[in-house]
């Protein structure tokens, strides 16, 4: 990032400091924000460099949606579901709270089963949702209502002294920290101050005269600020900027933005700080920077390990359709859907996807899989009670298997 804070202008060039506040403050193209930081008026300044990073946000954006037009559907359904189980496990990791992938993959099956599992039922619910339901965010009430079905239960289960006691959100004092238990300011007080200052942060939101990528990296980081709940306020920070993004970008981005924070911890903590640093005097751009970085950097990764999995899928579809026994009529369009699961997915396809996507009956299906079964290239596993299948691919890629 080269922005330069004012909190390291400060340290560096005391001399240029004030005239350099002045001159962001005042700029033609900042953004003025009716919220204080630390007692002084909250504001964005926007350079070059934030344009640039939106422009190409988008630009990288319409090239991801292109590219997963040319996905088979399995690949692409496979892919998503790996992208939304790492999210929700790496937004547990960064609070501090351990879930396992398995764990989610068996929350996302008691879903489509319509049978609720307890734990981390509500974040699942909401992340697999992300890009189809329509989420009220206009008032208190109704971050509330999201808090309370997307982490109030685990929030209570780690601690039940962590549960809201105000009218709508806490009531008493609450310190923010760093991974190192470092205090690095205390959220808002009273709860009075905490509700006009999240309803202030909702009307962000919608004010349609700010670009919305400004709009999400500002409310992300003024809910940090404001720290509205005991526990859990990442997480629903975090959710509200992915839900916001699937507004604006492929929602396969938005399901990777806790995966690149994760991998940029420190600077995501280190964004916070330097806007809650009493010398930023207010500027927030820091962070809204910052946070246009990660999420470039999450298109840039998102569309590397498309473009491998993508090669790798034609190399291996290559391979099959030179081998009769994988390309007859009645084999290629279930081997080809294994295929894409090995590449794309993180534990493998069911039973009944398979079903879905082939249209065969469980027994005409159960005869394909004992061929792959017996050519040694079938993987299989159960989880609970249903089985899944992936391809052996260092078999299916070696010399004595390509000539069968």
């Amino acid at each position: 990032m080269q922005y330069e804070s004012l909190s390291k202008l400060n340290y560096k060039s005391p001399h240029k400091y004030e005239s350099a506040y002045q001159y962001r403050f005042q700029a033609p193209d900042t953004i003025r924000l009716d919220i204080k930081i630390h007692d002084m008026p909250a504001f964005i300044y926007c350079p070059k460099e934030l344009w640039h990073n939106i422009i190409e946000i988008h630009k990288a954006d319409k090239s991801i949606r292109a590219f997963r037009r040319s996905l088979p559907g399995v690949a692409i359904d496979q892919f998503t579901n790996r992208c939304l189980v790492d999210e929700i496990v790496l937004t547990n990791d960064i609070d501090g709270v351990s879930s396992t992938r398995r764990e989610i993959h068996k929350v996302l099956e008691k879903l489509e089963q319509k049978n609720p599992a307890p734990r981390f039922h509500g974040l699942v619910m909401m992340y697999a949702i992300l890009d189809r339901k329509g989420i009220d965010l206009r008032t208190c009430q109704d971050v509330r209502a999201l808090y309370n079905e997307l982490v109030l239960p685990e929030v209570i289960a780690e601690d039940p002294h962590d549960a809201p006691d105000g009218k709508i959100f806490r009531k008493g004092p609450v310190s923010v920290t760093s991974p190192a238990q470092k205090e690095l300011h205390q959220g808002l007080l009273p709860e009075s101050n905490i509700q006009s200052a999240m309803q202030y942060v909702l009307d962000l939101i919608h004010d349609e005269s700010i670009d919305l990528f400004i709009r999400i990296a500002a409310a992300h980081y003024l809910i940090g600020y404001i720290h509205p709940f005991y526990n859990g306020n990442g997480r629903l920070s975090r959710f509200i900027s992915s839900y916001l993004l699937t507004r604006e970008l492929d929602p396969l981005i938005a399901y990777r933005l806790s995966y690149t924070i994760r991998e940029n911890l420190k600077g995501y903590y280190n964004a916070f700080k330097l806007c809650n640093d009493s010398h930023s005097r207010g500027d927030i751009a820091p962070f809204i920077i910052w946070f246009s970085e990660i999420v470039m950097e999450a298109i840039h990764k998102l569309n590397s390990a498309l473009l491998e999995r993508f090669a790798d899928l034609e190399h291996y579809r290559s391979i099959m359709q030179s081998n009769p026994s994988l390309s007859s009529k009645q084999m290629k369009n279930t081997t080809y859907c294994v295929l894409q699961a090995a590449l794309f997915s993180d534990h493998g396809i069911s039973t009944a996807e398979l079903m879905r996507y082939t249209k065969l009956s469980r027994s005409a299906l159960r005869v394909r899989l004992n061929r792959l079964d017996k050519m040694g290239i079938l993987i299989s596993r159960r989880y609970g009670k249903e089985k899944f299948y992936t391809l052996d691919i260092k078999h299916l890629s070696t010399a004595s298997f390509a000539q069968k």
